[in-house]
This record gives structure tokens, C-alpha cells and sequence, in this order.
């Protein structure tokens, strides 16, 4: 669990578990249940949030004030989805409830999806018409017609199906994910589901393809991060830095900058394409369930336990590093480079005969050094030092020439 702060001479760098960041600040969302889902459609001004007791909570004016709406149901409501714009909109829970509102949450209508099992997941991949619902034994159903009926698909697994995404539209490809490492991949709306192979026995909790079919991410327990760049015929796992259960990931704009939030209020950015993935301080203990950014890498929210919201408006990129797995102890680590910035090679003070992994600004290794001679034979430019593979706390460095 990581998050990097740039710093130059000295290059000094502070774990303190448990210290405020003004990189993600609490929203006052007006209830103590736990949420399980945000999201906003157009703009990071209107937005809603879902969760137990049927709660569905509303804002239109990016978290300043949550308004809580009548849903009708007091079963927890696992996932909400407005497919276009912030009028029409889903929202879908337990006992296979699902939701519907045209007029932006003043009413919520109930829909009979025909199934008893819980759905966890709802996705509109391009319009309010067709859709997707998964859940409990490997239940997948579909509408056509805006959910005045709902259609079962056959899965072909009777594991529970966690979240469901279609990147491009609702037929070229779409993925769901679930227990024991479930991958299930359709190319033509759902009539099959394909059975993909992750590597991993983990249960699989949320998905994301940022822009196309090619490249996706994968987060689940134990601190699994899967990503492919071949649509899913490969998964690769990248190092986490932490074993708490992760339970949402997504990529605002591109493939490259993304996050990911889960157990112990973890919330993990990368910049590069998940070759590292760096610890954000939350500024809270509870359960993180899900992260999205509307429009941008900037402006994004996550909520969670307790009535948690918390909002960032600068990528999360304030704040100190923190380590949650160590939550409660204090951790201080001083890792200073001197000189730096240099021309032939830095030394770590202290740590002269440890080895380092060093990693360019792309989130590529470049090498294995000593802390006598950091960084020598490198060309000029910015390199970022790391204790072991997990680069839990990197520290920057400057190679002028």
C-alpha cells in the first residue's frame, strides 16, 4: 500500500498510519448505512449513492449536501446505474429487486426481474434500453426494453457473479466476474458466456475496460489486481501492495491512471498502467466499496461503511503516505538520497548495503542497485527508488547528466 509524494533534496518520506489527507475529504451524507455504490452520469455535480435499507441518496451539487429518496424497498440496494444522463436510471439489490426512476429519483419504480437471488451488479452499456443484471448462482438477466422485462442468460456457473461490464456497447464484448476467480466473457449480448482464465481462485469483485474490449482490469480479496491487454485470453497479476480485500476499480479517461478502493479504507492510484499502485490516504477507517470519477482523474468520489462518501477534486494527490496493513503502529521511514539531484550516482545513508529496485517515471524497472551507488549507468532523468518488489515507499530521484 503505497502513495508517492515528490520530493527533491533531501528526498524524505513519512508513514503515518491513520493521518488526515486533504487529498480526500469526508462528505456529510446524512446517514450511518453502509453504502455499496455511487455513481454520476454526466458531470461531477449530480450524482447518486446506494445502500442498505433501500437507501438511495442524491446530489446536485458535488457532495456539498446528500438528499436521501424514497425507494420503496428496505432490502439493500448493491448497485445503481444511470446510463445516460441523470434522469433514467437503475438500481438493483437483494432478492433480485430491481429499480427504476425517469424523473431523476423522485420516483422509484419496481421492476420483476423474475429471479429470487440478489443481484450485486447493473449495467447500461449505451442507453437506457438494453441492459445487464448479475448476482447470486450465476445469475445473469438481460432487458431489451428498458426493464419492462427481464430475460435470464445461462452463465454457465452457479458461483456468484460480483459485477458486470460492457466497454463499448451492448454486444461487441461484455465481461462479468465473480467467486472462485469467475470470469465469463460474451461477443454477441449474452446469448454465450465464455469462460475466461484469471490464474487465480480469488473471488473477482469488480471489473473495468477503461476505453475498448483490449484492456481491462480485474480487482478482488486478497489484494488481487489482474489486467490483460488482450481482451481477457491472458491475466496478468500486479502487486497491490496489500492482502485487504479490494472491491472497486476504475480508469476515469485512459488505461493508465486509475483507482482502486476496498477493506480498511484502502485506496490504491496508479499512473501507469498498474506497474505500480500507490496508497492514497482516505482519512477514514471504514470499508471502501466503490470508486468513481465522472469526467476526469481529478474529481472523484467513493463511498462506503457507516455512510462514508469522501470526495477528492485533485486526483486524491494530497496527503502523506500511509499503511494501513500496519494501522495502529507508528511507521516512520526516513529514506534520504545524497547528493540529488546527481550526475554519476546517489547514496542512501543508512542503507549502503541493501539492494533497491528502481523504477523510470513510466512505472518500468530499470534495475537493481546498491544503496552506495543508486542510479549509476542510468541516463538522465527521473527515477523512483523502492524497498523490495512491493516499492512500498518510493522515493524520488534526479539524474542530471
Amino acid at each position: 500500500m503505497r502513495h508517492l509524494r515528490s520530493v527533491l533534496i533531501p528526498a524524505v518520506l513519512f508513514l503515518l498510519g491513520g493521518y488526515a489527507c486533504a487529498g480526500w475529504v469526508q462528505q456529510n451524507s446524512g446517514t450511518t448505512f453502509d453504502l455499496f455504490s455511487v455513481h454520476f452520469p454526466v458531470d461531477a455535480l449530480t450524482g447518486y449513492a446506494t445502500g442498505i435499507s433501500g437507501t438511495i441518496l442524491k446530489t446536485t451539487d458535488g457532495g456539498a449536501s446528500w438528499v436521501s429518496q424514497t425507494s420503496g424497498t428496505i432490502e439493500s440496494l448493491y448497485s445503481v446505474h444511470f446510463p445516460v444522463d441523470a434522469s433514467t436510471g437503475y438500481a438493483v439489490g437483494y432478492w433480485g429487486i430491481i429499480l427504476k426512476t425517469t424523473n431523476g429519483g423522485v420516483n422509484w419504480v419496481s421492476q420483476s426481474s423474475g429471479i429470487v437471488e440478489a443481484l450485486s451488479s447493473v449495467y447500461f452499456p449505451v442507453n437506457a434500453s438494453t441492459g445487464y443484471a448479475v448476482g447470486g448462482a450465476g445469475t445473469i438477466v438481460k432487458t431489451l426494453n428498458g426493464g419492462w422485462s427481464w430475460v435470464s442468460q445461462n452463465s454457465g456457473t452457479t458461483y456468484t457473479l460480483m459485477a458486470v461490464h460492457f466497454p463499448v456497447d451492448a454486444f461487441i464484448a461484455g465481461f462479468t466476474v465473480g467467486d472462485y476467480g469467475t470470469i465469463r466473457k460474451t461477443t454477441n449480448g449474452g446469448a454465450n458466456w465464455d469462460t475466461l482464465t484469471p490464474g487465480t481462485l480469488r473471488t473477482l469483485i469488480s471489473v473495468h475496460f477503461p476505453v475498448d474490449t483490449t484492456i481491462g482490469y480485474i480487482v478482488g480479496s486478497g489484494g488481487a489486481i489482474l489486467k490483460t491487454t488482450n481482451g481477457g485470453a491472458a491475466w496478468t497479476p500486479q502487486t497491490s501492495g496489500t492482502t485487504y480485500a479490494l472491491g472497486s476499480v476504475h480508469f476515469p479517461a485512459d488505461a493508465s491512471t486509475g483507482y482502486v478502493v476496498g477493506l480498511r479504507s484502502t485506496i490504491l492510484k496508479t499512473t501507469n498502467g498498474g506497474a505500480v499502485w500507490l496508497n492514497q490516504t482516505s482519512g477514514t477507517t471504514e470499508i471502501l466499496r466503490e470508486v468513481y470519477f465522472p469526467m476526469d482523474a481529478l474529481t472523484g468520489y467513493a463511498v462506503g461503511g457507516n455512510g462514508t462518501i469522501l470526495k477528492t477534486t485533485d486526483g486524491g494527490a494530497s496527503g502523506v503516505e500511509e499503511n494501513t496493513e500496519g494501522r495502529g503502529q507508528r511507521l516512520e521511514v526516513r529514506l534520504t538520497a545524497i547528493p540529488n539531484p546527481f550526475t554519476s550516482f546517489a547514496t542512501l545513508p543508512g542503507h549502503e548495503a541493501e539492494r533497491f529496485s528502481l523504477y523510470d517515471v513510466s512505472g518500468r524497472k530499470v534495475g537493481t542497485y546498491r544503496g552506495d551507488r543508486v542510479g549509476e549507468g542510468l541516463a538522465p532523468g527521473v527515477y523512483f527508488v523502492c524497498e523490495g518488489t512491493a516499492c512500498r515507499a518510493p522515493t524520488r530521484i534526479v539524474k542530471v547528466r
